[in-house]
């Protein structure tokens, strides 16, 4: 519990300390925001900063820090060091400045800020692989908690498929409708009950004290079965310390904030956010899977995520406060999946040129991009293996795109004359790790560990060698106007 207290700890400084430093080098100003100059009254609107926050919070949250710490804390201690680590210096970085860039941009999506600074033919690849990432997310955040509503409901496979259609249902709805509507109105109301999970659960822990794997105990992996701790750990949580998928959901607040100055809490602080819930699950994940918490609760060690979830909530926190605390498991996936959809249908519509004030126009982006996620959600349920399948390619192209959001937001940097080292040293680093993670996945060419690490340490290499050349011939920029910031690090 030491290195908990610690972690936990750190992760405050961190949104004090380096929170500041990374605003600081951004420089946000007095400028109209897009929410005020480009208002529309369906996703350009002005929003008060908390429901902002909540907003923000539950769109970056879904399953991954909860399910993906649950799977990274079978890994051991260093779960803790790369939550600590990555959220600080990397995802909230990287969410913070992919949000302002957005907001700099006219409430611009990812694609188009790729395409921006990375070129023309990496945009389109962006369109295509963001799109496909966020059917997916649509997908699999429609599956996982109607799995766990339907399992509460009964043991028929018949109640997970009726919460599939509740879920859908709504989630067309949530992508058709001003996001002030629907949106604005419910989330609030499911990030009280996520975040009152998270300290719960975090109370019980205080008051249990268990003994559990520390940092001082060392970081040998724990769980061999899950992979090498490198590249493993580093894609299996992701949302809990950084997360690609973010930076397609920061364009929506972005197009809501009323002043640049709200960013730092808005966009840095919510990733903080989820990096504590993230510390709490790993947590309660060590005690379960190695502090003896399975045993009290008189279940196996080796139940799936869901079912710990489940187990722990009900078992720690009582019936009323159980419910409470499955109710903030399930709106998390929900409210990322409905504004996910969201995020595909702003994307295809801001690279077709098409209108999106009129609800007809909604409709002819929205009934293809259903067709699609039913398509994928109906392999989900019918192939009893399709959930790993869609979820291994969905976490690897979760990091990747981070990846193209560092190199864009790094690009950026350095025209602006501004401190880059805050985005190349993760840029780099996640660099490595989707390559490394790439070559020796089963799901992809399945090859031996040390041949990914040493392809990891040669990407390294050749990435800053080449980003060194291209820095030679760079001139400072003109400050932002959404203008063409020039010679793209992609051509």
């Amino acid at each position: 519990m030491i290195t908990f207290l610690i972690s936990l700890l750190a992760l405050v400084a961190g949104y004090l300390v380096y929170g500041r430093v990374v605003e600081r080098i951004f420089g946000p100003d007095n400028r109209p925001t897009p929410a005020v100059s480009m208002a529309d009254g369906v996703d350009y609107v002005v929003l008060p900063g908390w429901k902002v926050f909540m907003i923000q919070f539950l769109n970056i949250a879904g399953t991954g820090p909860i399910f993906g710490a649950i799977m990274g804390a079978q890994f051991g201690p260093a779960a803790y060091l790369w939550i600590v680590l990555g959220c600080i210096f990397a995802g909230a970085v990287h969410d913070y400045l992919s949000g302002m860039l957005s907001m700099r941009h006219g409430g611009a999506g990812l694609p188009e800020l790729v395409g921006l600074y990375l070129g023309g033919r990496t945009k389109r690849v962006m369109l295509v692989f963001s799109v496909l990432l966020l059917l997916m997310v649509g997908a699999v955040f429609v599956y996982s908690p109607a799995l766990i509503l339907g399992k509460l409901c009964s043991d028929s496979l018949t109640w997970v498929y009726i919460w599939c259609l509740i879920i859908f249902a709504y989630y067309f709805l949530a992508t058709l409708l001003p996001i002030d509507k629907i949106i604005g109105r419910i989330y609030p109301v499911f990030a009280v009950a996520l975040l009152f999970m998270a300290v719960a659960l975090m109370a019980v822990l205080f008051v249990k004290w268990p003994a559990l794997p520390e940092l001082t105990d060392g970081l040998q992996n724990m769980n061999p079965a899950g992979g090498p701790i490198f590249p493993c750990l580093f894609i299996t949580i992701a949302c809990g310390a950084i997360s690609g998928f973010h930076a397609t959901q920061s364009p929506l607040m972005a197009r809501c904030i009323r002043h640049e100055r709200l960013g730092r809490p808005m966009f840095y602080g919510a990733m903080i956010t989820e990096g504590v819930v993230a510390l709490i699950w790993a947590t309660v994940s060590m005690y379960f899977f190695y502090g003896g918490a399975a045993e009290e609760l008189g279940v196996p060690a080796t139940l799936q995520a869901p079912e710990v979830v489940t187990t722990v909530s009900q078992g720690w926190l009582g019936a009323f406060g159980g419910a409470l605390a499955i109710l903030g498991v399930v709106a998390a996936p929900i409210t990322s999946g409905d504004t996910a959809l969201r995020s595909a249908r702003l994307i295809i519509a801001e690279f077709l040129h098409l209108e999106q004030h009129t609800i007809r126009k909604r409709i002819y982006i929205c009934v293809p991009v259903f067709a699609v996620t039913l398509g994928l959600l109906w392999y989900n349920i019918a192939d009893e293996d399709g959930f790993n399948v869609i979820w291994s390619y969905f976490g690897w192209a979760n990091q990747t795109l981070a990846v193209f959001t560092l190199w864009a937001v790094t690009v950026y940097l350095v025209r602006r004359r501004k401190n880059y080292w805050i985005t190349i040293v993760p840029a780099l680093f996640m660099t490595a790790v989707c390559l490394a993670f790439l070559l020796i996945s089963p799901n992809s060419f399945g090859l031996p560990t040390w041949t990914g690490n040493a392809a990891a340490v040669a990407s390294l290499a050749v990435s800053a060698l080449w980003f060194a050349l291209w820095k030679r011939k760079q001139r400072p920029a003109a400050e932002d106007g959404g203008q063409q910031p020039g010679q793209p690090i992609g051509r």
